[in-house]
């Protein structure tokens, strides 16, 4: 499992359990990280302010997303 840090740039790839997803391929800013669990029992709750104005948290897993790579790795 990826853990994003705050700030990170990430891109959602799917948001299968959601009854009002965002939609693959948008993009956000981390606000907050939280680690829930142990072992095969942990789960991220990854706060997100998308691009589109909306404030939807990941639950990961089952939600996907891939971090970004900043302009500072380009």
């Amino acid at each position: 499992m990826i853990t994003p840090k705050l700030g990170d740039r990430i891109r959602l790839v799917a948001m299968p359990e959601d009854p009002d997803p965002i939609l693959p391929g948008a993009t956000g800013t981390v606000t907050a990280v939280r680690q829930y669990g142990f072992g095969r029992d942990a789960w991220q709750q990854v706060d997100v302010d998308w691009d589109d104005g909306r404030t939807l948290m990941l639950v990961v897993p089952p939600d996907q997303f891939e971090v970004m790579p900043s302009k500072a790795d380009q």
